[in-house]
């Protein structure tokens, strides 16, 4: 603890985010940086406190007081190393995590938490700006091969793992190019792909062999991948779409998340698509179905392409603005959340169904027609229940579902193995990562429903280890604490 009382004497003090003016007309990230004398007064207030529940906070386990202590004492290349020694990519989390670290920060009980994320990103931007980050090739190799289907966080922190310790792995990627939802799911206003690519760069250093535009079950079967490897890693993630089945769902203009935010990163990058495949919001009234991160993505993109209106509907009541008695400390705090994308405008409604879409005569939705629910104990489970004379139309001719995802898609890849699913649909495996095919493991969202990138690369690093004592008998990868040692959803 460099600075004793550095939390009494400093405020948090947070980057600016670019001007709304300026960072709608690009795809530019909107974060700024602080600079490095602020930063380290930032890391100045860390407690040091005696039980860090910040460490409980984060899946990782990242050591946070040493990081934040390492930056306030300007020791940055000290601070990397032991940043990197729980989280393969900070630069992914450091952008993309919602930070649950910061609400589990001691000094969150009563004043602003240290800002735990910020000085994560400064971290490893700092250390590649210095050349400190390079490839870290085996020693020595084995015989061994592994391959690893799906390119996201999950499997890219698996992949990175297991070609570290020597064993050969190829990773397959059905897209066009690697990293699954990091490339294009997450828009560039989010995370510029730079950032993707010189991670992707290094690993192929390291040995990794990226397979893209490689469909595993279709390009080729199920049964010749497990034949062809000593062991396989399903990493595909959660991508099957929780759907709106009402009257006009299949109206043109009424689109999944999923199939909207792909294209939009598509076109960001300047890559060609046919006419008929490309959606955009130019012009567009658009409502998005669905209040979460998906929805804000969604928002941020339809300001980009200039759409003429846009609302967001959610569901759930208003999150309160501070903490509400039942939601205390150290738990991750759920409260109102205005993003970067919600500042840039646009509507937001709470406790709000959609009953029905409306089409013109062309089978176009023109409008939609919702109701306002609350939740009610019913046979001793909550519902939502429609408020009676609160049903009101709200014209539209763009439409975006983005309501959460229900497991990975069963069709290809999961019915030819015939894998074992658990009651939620997800792949099931023991607490080794193992599905129910001995040498068949997997991680991420695919195994543990939809949630957030930094258990993603928790669940990459436990498998590696699991995989790598599978195949040698032992492991020396370090195995995440995963604080609770559970896979529910992050709600």
């Amino acid at each position: 603890m460099g600075k004793p009382k550095g939390f009494l004497e400093l405020e948090r003090v947070t980057a600016k985010l670019r001007p709304v003016h300026e960072r709608v007309r690009d795809w530019k990230e909107i974060h700024s940086r602080l600079p490095v004398d602020r930063l380290r007064e930032q890391g100045a207030r860390c407690m040091d406190c005696g039980v860090p529940f910040c460490m409980q906070g984060c899946p990782l386990g990242n050591v946070i007081p040493d990081w934040n202590d390492l930056v306030y004492r300007n020791r940055w290349r000290e601070a990397i190393d032991r940043l990197h020694a729980t989280n393969n990519f900070p630069e992914f989390t450091g952008t993309l995590c919602p930070a649950p670290c910061e609400p589990a920060c001691v000094l969150a009980i009563n004043q602003p938490a240290v800002t735990i994320k910020q000085i994560e990103l400064a971290i490893i931007e700092h250390a590649w700006e210095r050349g400190w980050v390079r490839p870290e090739p085996p020693e020595r190799t084995t015989d061994k091969t592994v391959a690893i289907v799906g390119s996201g966080p999950a499997g890219l922190a698996c992949a990175q793992q297991l070609a570290r310790v020597g064993h050969l792995v190829t990773v397959f990627e059905r897209e066009p190019d690697m990293g699954g939802l990091l490339r294009y799911g997450i828009p560039e206003f989010k995370l510029e792909k730079w950032r993707l690519d010189r991670r992707l760069a290094q690993m192929e250093a390291e040995g990794v062999i990226f397979k893209p535009g490689v469909n595993v079950g279709v390009d080729f079967s199920a049964t010749e991948l497990v034949a062809r490897f000593d062991a396989v890693v399903l990493a595909g993630g959660a991508t099957e779409p929780r759907d709106l089945p009402i009257p006009g769902r299949q109206l043109d203009g009424v689109h999944q998340a999923m199939e909207f935010l792909p294209i939009a990163n598509r076109l960001v990058r300047g890559e060609y698509l046919p006419e008929h495949r490309v959606l955009a919001a130019e012009g567009r009234r658009v409502i998005i179905i669905g209040g979460g991160d998906t929805g804000a993505d969604c928002l941020g993109t339809v300001h980009r392409q200039r759409c003429n209106s846009v609302i967001q509907f959610e569901i759930m009541p208003r999150p309160p603005v501070v903490r509400a008695p039942d939601n205390p400390w150290p738990q991750f705090d759920n409260i109102l959340r205005v993003s970067g994308a919600h500042e840039e405008g646009g509507g937001r409604e709470y406790q709000i169904r959609t009953k029905e879409f409306i089409g013109d005569k062309n089978g176009r939705v023109r409008a939609l027609r919702a109701t306002r629910v609350e939740m009610q104990s019913l046979n001793g489970r909550e519902s939502f229940v429609d408020i009676a004379g609160t049903e009101e139309s709200y014209e539209t001719d763009f439409v975006l579902l983005a309501m959460g995802f229900l497991g990975p898609e069963k069709k290809g890849l999961l019915e030819q193995l015939d894998v074992e699913l658990d009651d939620r649909g997800n792949v099931k495996s023991d607490e080794d990562r193992m599905t129910s095919i001995p040498g068949v493991f997997t991680c991420g969202d695919m195994a543990r429903g939809q949630s957030l990138i930094v258990w993603a690369i928790v669940e990459g690093r436990h498998c590696a280890h699991s995989v790598d004592r599978y195949l040698m008998g032992s492991s020396d990868l370090p195995k995440p604490m995963e604080f609770g040692n559970d896979r529910r959803p992050f709600t």
